[in-house]
Order: C-alpha cells, then structure tokens, then sequence
C-alpha cells in the first residue's frame, strides 16, 4: 500500500461524509507496517480533529461488585472459573458509592461508570444502582454510567428514568473469535443487551480488548460489528495479562501495533468517541503521548477494575499539553 493511497482514503472520509472505509479498504490498512503506519495515524489524528471538535473527556470507573463471577472470559481476574488473587465483595453501599463519584468529580473527570462483576444484577441491586444514580446525579457535574451485565429493557429504562446515560457494554472480541475467550454465553445475549439499554434511551458504550490472540481480521470484524450496531462510544482495552487467568502468559502488544489499532478504529468511526481504557500502561508504555494523535479523543483515568491506573495528575498534565498543541 502506498502513501499515497493512505492519504487517499483518509481525503475520501474528510470531504464525504456518506463515504465509509470497506472492510477491504480495513484490510489493507491493517496492512500497513513501517514508517507507513506513521502515515496511517497522522491521517487518523487529521479524522479526528475534522469530526470530534470538542475537548477530551475522561472516564473514571468504580468496581463497585467485585469477583465471583460466573461467567469465564479468558481474560478476567473476577472469574470465579480463574485463580486470580483479587478482592470480592458483594455491591458497595450507595455512600461508598457517591463518595467516589464525588473524588472523581474534583479532579475533573467527565463521566463516572459503576461497573458490577457477574453475569446481571438482580432488581434489588439495580434499586440501589438507580438510588446512587440519582445522588451523583444531584451532587456532581459528572455523567453517570453504569456497566451492569446482561439487561433487559425494563431494567433499562429504570436506569435511564435514575440519570444514567450512557450504558457500557462490551462485546470484547469478534463473533467468529469468541468462544475462545468465553463460553458460558453466547454472543448474541450481548447483541440483546446492547439493544435493550438502546431502545430505552440511554448511550450505548461497547468495545473490546484487544491483544487476546484475534487476528487482525477479527480485530476489522468487530469494528464493523460495532458500526452495524451504530456504536457512537467505543471504548479500546488492550490485554494486561493477569496471573490466574488463561491469558496469563500471553505476550503485551507492541506500542505500535496497539498505536495502529486506534487509527484503524478512527478511519472506520470518523464520527465515534474513541476511548483509551484498561492496559494502555503496559501496552503502550512510553507513546501514551500517541494516544491522541492517533485517534483516541477520550481516555479513562484513574484505576480499573482489577489493576492500578496511571497517576491521574500525569494524565491531566497529558491532556493540557494536548490542549495547549490545539489551540490556534
């Protein structure tokens, strides 16, 4: 592939809107190695600033139920099938949870997600994640998200009625590299969440981890299965391999293989937030700096759910030197 065709495509999103990259057109892209991958990110940070002109946002999670989960996703420390050495508690109490939101509001973050382990909550929990929206809702400028597990459209709409508004759920890998990862359900339950939380108004959040041993086929199949959803939040997670799970010894992806990863997103949701979340550290190591100029216009901040995030005054002091570059 040529530069010149990189440049090509790139113009094709910029001057039509109704343009849209083919998986084709993904292939060859993810094709690209060398100094044309420089080329492909340059090209991604210029998509970005054409269609995503307002400031960074950042995202901030609590694990507000953790571990004993009954699901085995090859990749999580909170598998109760895995021998992670990892806290488990049952639902935080409301307060803990708004004294969070509220720590995560004073340094300025934008969203807040209560994110729970298991496969879904049952009403009476999702009753106190309503009551705790509410709150956070009244005593922060923060927008309230939630991660809950497999939803149902009444639950759904119980939530929206609270002040979530957005709704995360990942579908974590390509249909055709699932099993793989996870069997204890099957792929189209996440296909009915994300419809159900969808049709009841809320902002539907999903994207992957990548790094599990898909191909970069299957990496273009999901981007394209979020598109076909009409996902306008994707959230990007690269494999932080943790010891007790299956994938514990699989190896970090290259900076910029992961680098490639979020220009490949970009050229393919011109319109999406992209957001930098769990295993940058690891993965990208020293061009988190990168992370913007590839693509990304949102990144999380703080820790995780199972593992220990950058320092948070490290990623604002990133944010004002990306700032400082965008003002005229």
């Amino acid at each position: 592939m040529t530069k010149t065709t990189v440049f090509t495509i790139a113009d094709q999103i910029l001057t039509d809107k109704k343009f849209s990259v083919s998986p084709k057109e993904a292939k060859t892209l993810a094709g690209l190695k060398g100094k044309n991958i420089l080329d492909l990110i340059f090209c991604a940070h210029r998509i970005t600033a054409a269609f995503k002109k307002d400031d960074i946002f950042t995202c901030s999670i609590l694990n507000a139920k953790s571990g004993n989960c009954s699901e085995d996703c090859a990749f999580c420390a909170q598998s109760s099938h895995h021998n992670a050495q990892i806290a488990v508690y049952p639902l935080l109490s409301r307060a803990k949870m708004v004294k969070r939101a509220k720590e995560m509001d004073r340094v300025h973050a934008t969203h807040f997600s209560m994110v729970t382990s298991g496969y879904r909550l049952t009403d009476r929990e999702i009753d106190r994640i309503c009551e705790t929206a509410f709150e956070i809702k009244s005593q922060t400028q923060l927008k309230v998200c939630c991660s809950l597990g497999m939803l149902n459209l009444n639950q759904a709409r119980r939530l929206k009625q609270s002040g979530v508004t957005t709704y995360h759920h990942n579908l974590e890998t390509a249909q055709s590299f699932f099993s793989k990862i996870c069997t204890t359900h099957a792929y189209p339950e996440d296909i009915d969440t994300i419809q159900a939380a969808a049709s009841a108004g809320l902002r539907v959040c999903c994207g992957g981890i990548l790094g599990l041993g898909e191909s970069w086929a299957q990496r273009i199949e999901l981007a394209f299965t979020l598109k076909k959803l009409n996902i306008q939040s994707i959230p990007i997670n690269f494999l932080n391999p943790i010891a007790g799970t299956p994938l514990q010894d699989r190896p970090l992806m290259p900076p910029l293989e992961a680098l490639k990863c979020i220009a490949l997103f970009r050229f393919i949701h011109p319109s999406a937030d992209i957001t930098i979340c769990g295993g940058r550290e690891p993965a990208l190591r020293d061009f988190q700096s990168w992370l913007f100029l590839s693509g990304a216009n949102g990144l999380m901040i703080g820790n995780y759910l199972t593992t220990q995030g950058r320092d948070i005054s490290m990623d604002l002091d990133l944010m004002d030197a990306w700032r400082s570059l965008r003002k005229p």
